[in-house]
């Protein structure tokens, strides 16, 4: 056994949350930039990534079933101060997820406009669909890698370094965004396959950047001689918290692509409309993700060294925060939805209906607050199955049975969805409170300190 130089005590949630709101401020920005960018060239453009991106986002949760399980092992190992076994599990992680990544790129690269036909997606948007899906999707496996090394930097507390990696990542994906959609000095206008040719670019750079770093930094006890016998244990653990947790994800997911569905029946408008909307709302929960992600390794160091009480308390105080900043930046852009809307387009219907979705949406994020912040921290504390169970329950039974009631049969469109969203959160997130108030989770631990 290895001390770990991480001490509980110097790890607090603000160190943690401050580099993970930044860095995902700054993904959030590239997928606004892109949607800016789009709107200029098409709305059709805009309307046809957005559903493919849907599939993407469904496949990097298939990668989060090993990143999400190495985040909460490689913390509660360092909280135990088993360092050693904490780079047995960042090697297996790697060396599966990379190779999960290529099976899935090259599923996504052959049967992208098979898959698209499934969906239901209209014949005008199949092209744009179909060209971003076959090259951003054909390289999953820089995603599926890339979360990895994430996951293992992260739950070392250096959460700053994956920041810096992602400003890099957005400086070049920008400045690719621009020269492939409006070929500037002379240059071919590649529309909807420059922003799948840039997204792979700067994806395949941040690649290298990363692992460089987790193997030089970070990691010094990855090697394949950890592989040797096969740690099976290890790979059950990481199954045990991943596909629970992949579960969670691939369920709420598939509900939005049901939903997606619905909305095709309310025309291309309604389907840029939800893309425009959910540009804009992704700020409002900035803060709850960075602090439910943050607070998640803390509480996976405190289980690991034993500080339960410490690790309850920690979860409600991060709730409590999440919960104002995300309903006071919800009746923001409620209060300013036209010129937030203008931002991205004229439309007048687009305007109309977005801005009422924005005013409903002010009373859906501090629900969503509650799901990021106490489902994090139950899963860092090894509660994994309760999340998956009500998610599935209240995914379906709530969100996509109201959507169809209020958003088709009652016929309020996207905003009777939109309600419909908020009904689902509100429900999900006040489960997860009871369950963290029961403190069931103090006994689910995978790792104990050693004594």
């Amino acid at each position: 056994m290895t001390s770990n130089p991480l001490s509980t005590k110097k790890l607090t949630v603000f160190k943690l949350t401050w580099p993970i709101f930044i860095e995902t401020l700054l993904f959030m920005l590239l997928g606004s930039v892109d949607t800016l960018m789009l709107s200029r060239y098409s709305d059709n453009a805009v309307a046809a990534v957005g559903v493919s991106n849907q599939l993407i986002t469904m496949m990097n949760i298939m990668f989060g079933i090993l990143s999400t399980g190495t985040s909460v092992l490689i913390a509660q190992n360092l909280g135990a101060g088993n360092r050693k076994m904490a780079s047995k599990v960042a090697t297996v992680s790697l060396i599966i997820n990379c190779i999960f990544g290529l099976f899935l790129s090259l599923i996504m690269f052959l049967a992208a406009h098979g898959i698209l036909s499934t969906m239901g997606i209209r014949p005008e948007l199949m092209s744009f669909a179909a060209e971003y899906l076959k090259i951003v999707g054909g390289c999953l496996f820089l995603q599926s890698v890339m979360m990895t090394c994430t996951a293992i930097v992260r739950s070392h507390g250096l959460t700053k370094i994956s920041m810096l990696v992602t400003l890099g990542i957005n400086i070049v994906h920008v400045i690719l965004d621009y020269i492939f959609i409006f070929g500037p000095l002379g240059l071919p206008v590649l529309g909807v396959r420059g922003v799948a040719i840039s997204t792979n670019i700067s994806k395949l750079l941040g690649l290298i950047i990363m692992l460089y770093v987790v193997f030089k930094n970070v990691e010094h006890g990855i090697s394949i001689k950890n592989i040797t016998p096969f740690p099976k244990n290890i790979v059950k653990d990481l199954l045990k918290i991943g596909i629970p947790t992949a579960g969670e994800h691939f369920s709420y997911n598939l509900s939005q692509l049901v939903i997606t569905y619905f909305i095709n029946f309310l025309g291309n408008e309604a389907l840029t409309t939800k893309a425009y909307v959910q540009n804009i709302v992704m700020f409002a929960y900035l803060f709850s993700v960075a602090i439910g992600e943050g607070t998640e390794i803390l509480v996976g160091h405190l289980v690991g060294a034993d500080e339960n009480e410490k690790a309850y308390k920690t979860c409600l105080k991060s709730l409590r925060l999440a919960l104002i900043i995300s309903f006071s930046i919800g009746t923001l852009f409620a209060l300013l939805r036209i010129p937030v809307l203008s931002i991205f387009t004229d439309n007048p219907s687009i305007l109309i209906v977005g801005g009422t979705v924005l005013i409903i949406d002010a009373i859906l994020e501090p629900g969503r607050s509650f799901n990021v912040v106490v489902i994090n921290s139950l899963r860092a504390a090894g509660d994994v199955k309760f999340p998956v169970y009500m998610g599935i329950l209240s995914m379906w039974g709530v969100s996509v049975t109201l959507s169809y009631i209020f958003g088709i049969k009652m016929g309020f469109g996207l905003a009777g969805m939109w309600v419909a969203f908020a009904c689902d959160e509100w429900f999900r997130g006040l489960l997860m409170l009871w369950r963290w108030r029961t403190k069931k989770w103090q006994t689910m631990a995978f790792v104990r300190k050693s004594v």
